[in-house]
């Protein structure tokens, strides 16, 4: 995700931090030191971290159980409204989805329980009607977020962890791509309520929320229905054939002319063979103009040599998966391993168009 560093690894998973989540530091920070001094705002930016710690383990319960399944979960990254676990798929077994989305939520329910029973964390039923949750103790306050966050998260609506287990029953009975519609079209009537409800209190955290909730559920269905088609497809009928090359020697200079000159956003970069040798992009090669390093040097220090190869008759669902992980292209190549044509994730979902999805 861009606008995301990383801060370590655990589990075999890359923990990264958006830039948006210090900004939601400071606003808390600040608005405590506003209102009660140094001590009030040390206190609620620590709450806050400890909150997140907890996300941070909500997300690691879907990791972890998804490895059991042979699914690795390359990065989970914290946002101000939550955390983000990006599976490489999620599972298509009814039972092993609903195992997946429901471990998020029990590892709050067992970090709620220890607060209470071990760490003595009261909360105080009373101060609930009343509205006094600050009046309670840290702990309290955190053991009754984490319960708040597990019971939150089990609304079926889709993409929360309910309205995944909502669409893994209905695959019971319905294919996945309209139990994933239904799901979906649930989760965006969700955002609508959480957004009516946050613009007309006032609270734009809400108004977050539901905007998340809308674009996710819409992008899940799209990528559901999506997967389902690739699966009837390979690579051969996706590829871009008519393509303008560049050679490891060729300049920047030449390579600028070629994106004038063409409509194309990236640029194949062959060997004399006709193998692949990596991909010029347009965000490299305007990174390269902008610098102040010259023009006359060859394209081959500014590729991409990470680019995958897959063969005519790869499975366009596995095309699919190395686009996800954020590659630009993927080159396809004949028996002999020269390249003939390659795919993105534009003329992906032209070929979707095309087919009527």
């Amino acid at each position: 995700m861009s606008w995301s560093f990383p801060i370590g690894r655990l589990f075999g998973s890359e923990l990264r931090v958006h830039v948006t989540f210090f900004l939601l530091l400071a606003w808390i920070g600040f608005a405590a030191y506003s209102s009660g001094g140094w001590p009030a705002a040390v206190e609620n930016v620590l709450f806050i971290l400890a909150l997140f710690a907890c996300v941070v383990a909500h997300e690691y319960g879907h990791a972890l159980t998804a490895r059991r399944f042979g699914i690795h979960t390359p990065d989970i990254t914290l946002l101000p409204i939550g955390g983000l676990a990006r599976l490489e798929r999620m599972p298509e077994n009814p039972r092993q989805e609903i195992l997946v989305a429901l471990a998020g939520p029990a590892v709050n329910v067992v970090i709620w329980l220890v607060l209470t029973t071990l760490f003595g964390a009261r909360i105080d039923t009373a101060q609930l009607e009343h509205g006094d949750v600050a009046g309670m103790s840290f702990l309290a306050q955190l053991a009754l977020v984490n319960l708040f966050l597990a019971v939150f998260n089990l609304i079926p609506a889709f993409p929360m962890d309910g309205g995944r287990v909502f669409r893994a029953v209905l695959s019971l009975w319905m294919d996945r791509v309209a139990a994933t519609r239904v799901a979906a079209t649930a989760g965006q009537i969700v955002a609508f309520l959480f957004g009516f409800w946050g613009l007309t209190t006032g609270n734009a955290v809400l108004v977050l929320i539901a905007l998340f909730v809308f674009v996710a559920a819409n992008a899940e269905s799209q990528d559901v229905a999506m997967r389902s088609i690739a699966r009837r497809l390979v690579a051969r009928d996706a590829m871009i054939t008519h393509f303008e090359a560049l050679t490891p020697q060729d300049t920047i200079a030449a390579a600028a002319m070629e994106l004038v000159r063409t409509t194309q956003h990236e640029f194949p970069v062959l060997n004399p063979d006709g193998t692949l040798a990596g991909f010029v992009t347009r965000s490299a090669l305007f990174a390269a103009l902008a610098s102040d390093a010259p023009r006359t040097r060859p394209v081959s220090e500014i590729m991409d040599e990470s680019v995958p190869v897959l063969p005519l008759g790869a499975g366009l669902e596995e095309v699919l998966d190395h686009l996800h992980q954020g590659r630009d292209a993927v080159a396809v190549a004949d028996r002999f391993g020269r390249m003939v044509g390659y795919i993105t994730r534009e003329n992906v979902g032209e070929l979707m168009v095309v087919r009527g999805r």
